[in-house]
């Protein structure tokens, strides 16, 4: 069976820091890569930046917008020129590709979702390279992914992939930004969630480039997602995108993130990352290690106070005392009910709110721990 393999490349990569103008030579040598790679049988997704920052250079602005509506303005001019050059040089190549646009709306429907891994599947079966980028022109900002670091490794989890690429601007993962830090230690390998954890804490907010959203920490964040759902994830250098091959081949080259022994399910994972939470729910200690530690249900006694305005089957958070997230569930009741059962034994529920109700605010099979 023919592996999976999804590539990101970043706005950094893509165009030349100075202008914000196309790396027409990168563009065109991840062209030849991801066609060799399909004629070697491999099912290859790009997901590629670039949208504003191309506006931004064909409309001559000297900085990326801050505002959505202008953000989505330039986006709509960027995306076209993107993919004709895309178009271009895979035609070249004699290779089909199409162009998919998402946002995060797609994602939260669990019926839209599967119709969006079914898309994939299809154009994979044709052997067409598809080309993703958030559907920045008509995207809001509550509904986004926020960085194409994150929609990959999302899409990689969604279409079950073996590999997912982030190219970058840098050739591996530092200790600490090797621009600003000259003695930054490179990183190799992350085999667990415990080191990905710990690196989190420690790379801060990595604003990224001028022209893109990324950093270090989305990267780390897109390692997580897809590591959780079995997929080994490379940070390698984009300006060398033959480096994909080589490093398929056994070459230790990059930052390799080890896929977890026993993944997820993927409606867990379509629970943890693609829904967004309505409302927090603040459990007490002993429901936190109930949950954390001994995979139970949520039942109400075990809730505090909650936050947010929700509907029964929306996803929400669950927090300690403290704020900490500790899982994501679907709830089965809404924050008005939630808020007159709380701290009560579910034998209460059917006198509280006049109705036979589950026993459970959040079932375990709904329950995913973050």
């Amino acid at each position: 069976m023919s592996q999976i393999i999804v590539v990101k490349i970043g706005t950094s990569s893509l165009t030349r820091p100075e202008t914000g103008q196309l790396a027409l030579a990168t563009i065109a040598s991840l062209a030849e890569t991801l066609c060799n790679l399909r004629r070697n049988n491999y099912k290859v997704i790009l997901v590629s930046s670039g949208a504003v920052g191309v506006g931004c250079a064909r409309l001559r602005l000297s900085e990326r917008p801050k505002a959505i509506s202008i953000k989505q303005a330039v986006a709509a001019v960027g995306q076209g020129r993107l993919m004709r050059v895309y178009d271009d040089l895979f035609t070249s190549l004699q290779q089909p590709i199409a162009q998919v646009l998402l946002t995060r709306t797609d994602l939260v429907q669990r019926s839209k979702y599967l119709n969006v891994y079914n898309t994939f599947q299809e154009l994979l079966k044709l052997d067409v390279i598809p080309i993703v980028n958030e559907n920045d022109t008509v995207a809001v900002e509550e509904l986004k992914f926020g960085d194409n670091d994150t929609l990959s490794a999302l899409v990689a989890s969604l279409v079950h992939a073996d590999w997912l690429f982030l190219l970058t601007d840098v050739d591996k993962l530092y200790s600490a930004d090797p621009r600003k830090v000259p003695d930054a230690k490179p990183i190799s390998l992350v085999s667990s969630i415990e080191e990905l954890t710990k690196l989190q804490l420690e790379t801060g907010n990595g604003s990224g480039s001028q022209w893109g959203t990324g950093g270090m920490k989305t990267k780390i964040s897109a390692a997580r997602i897809a590591t959780t759902a079995g997929v080994r994830t490379v940070i390698t250098e984009g300006k060398q995108p033959d480096n994909i091959h080589k490093i398929i081949q056994g070459e230790s080259i990059g930052t390799h993130f080890e896929p977890q022994p026993e993944p997820t399910s993927a409606r867990k994972r379509w629970i943890a990352y693609g829904l967004l939470p309505e409302g927090k729910l603040y459990l007490d200690a002993g429901a936190v290690i109930a949950i954390s530690g001994g995979g139970k249900s949520l039942l109400p006694a075990g809730i505090t106070s909650i936050e947010g305005q929700f509907k029964p089957n929306e996803a929400v958070q669950l927090c300690s005392k403290s704020g900490k997230e500790i899982a994501r569930g679907l709830v089965n009741y809404s924050s008005s009910e939630l808020d007159k059962i709380r701290g009560r034994r579910s034998m209460e529920i059917p006198e509280i709110l006049g109705y036979q109700g589950v026993e459970t605010v959040v079932h375990r099979d709904n329950l995913v721990l973050i």
